[in-house]
């Protein structure tokens, strides 16, 4: 599981305007049941942790008193700041913070968010720690993420074709992992609810610039997939043959998680 922090910068620096257009960032079904099942507050102070375009923090300003927007990624919170700022939202503030060791003193926030974010993070066990510490009791944390299935083949698989695309990723793991680092912070599960997430091969692809190389193993990966990949990715081909794997329009999906939690 190795990673790099400087890769993750790199990475999201060069394609933060990428992110801010993105569809599947914009809006999602786990979004929509975030905003509906957390007890909102007009006095709530809340912490976005890697806003990535901002799109979380634009869904919950207007809910709360204010939004600390954070990201390990400069670019990404110019980026961010531009986007909600034209937006016509000024109850947020920018802050660069690592999500394992957040600049924050303890129980400043009534609500942490971190959505699509914490499969990029190389301890996410500290991270949910970290969340934990900056809540104030009784204060809320919403994840939304990729995960995978509970078993190691699936997982495996899953999260091999995931860095093939993007060397920033860390590690996607199950819902009961995230159950598991929840526990281990105090944090009482109030909601978990499962997703599968379309999307568009070549589309995902483009987000981050992929090379015409890496796309066509990114492709065979799907193709070849053994049981436990192809149960993980569900990839859908135009045809029958190795061709269409290639050549053709291929959808796949991913499965997500939003968990809600109070401390």
């Amino acid at each position: 599981m190795t990673h790099n922090r400087a890769q993750v910068q790199a990475q999201f620096g060069a394609h933060a305007q990428n992110y801010v257009a993105s569809k599947d960032h914009a809006q999602g079904e786990s979004l929509d049941e975030m905003l509906a099942l957390l007890p909102f507050q007009p006095h709530w102070r809340a912490l976005d942790i890697a806003t990535g375009g901002g799109h979380t923090a634009l869904a919950i300003a207007p809910r709360v008193a204010e939004v600390v927007a954070s990201d390990l990624t400069a670019e990404m919170l110019a980026a961010a700041e531009k986007f909600l700022t034209g937006k016509g939202v000024f109850n947020v503030t920018y802050k660069l913070a690592d999500a394992g060791d957040l600049p924050f003193a303890e129980a400043e926030f009534d609500l942490v968010t971190c959505r699509l974010a914490a499969h990029h993070f190389p301890h996410a066990g500290r991270f949910v720690q970290e969340s934990a510490r900056v809540l104030k009791p009784g204060g809320w944390f919403a994840l939304i993420d990729n995960v995978t299935p509970v078993d190691a083949a699936s997982q495996r698989y899953v999260n091999a074709f995931e860095t093939l695309r993007d060397p920033s990723h860390a590690w996607e793991y199950s819902a009961v992992d995230w159950e598991a680092f929840c526990q281990a912070a105090r944090l009482q599960v109030k909601h978990l609810l499962y997703y599968r997430k379309p999307l568009d091969f070549e589309p995902w692809c483009d987000r981050l610039s992929v090379t015409p190389q890496v796309r066509q193993q990114l492709r065979m990966m799907l193709w070849q997939a053994p049981a436990a990949g192809r149960e993980a990715l569900q990839p859908i081909f135009s045809g029958f043959t190795a061709e269409a794997a290639l050549y053709g329009p291929i959808k796949f999906s991913l499965g997500e998680i939003l968990l809600i939690a109070q401390l």
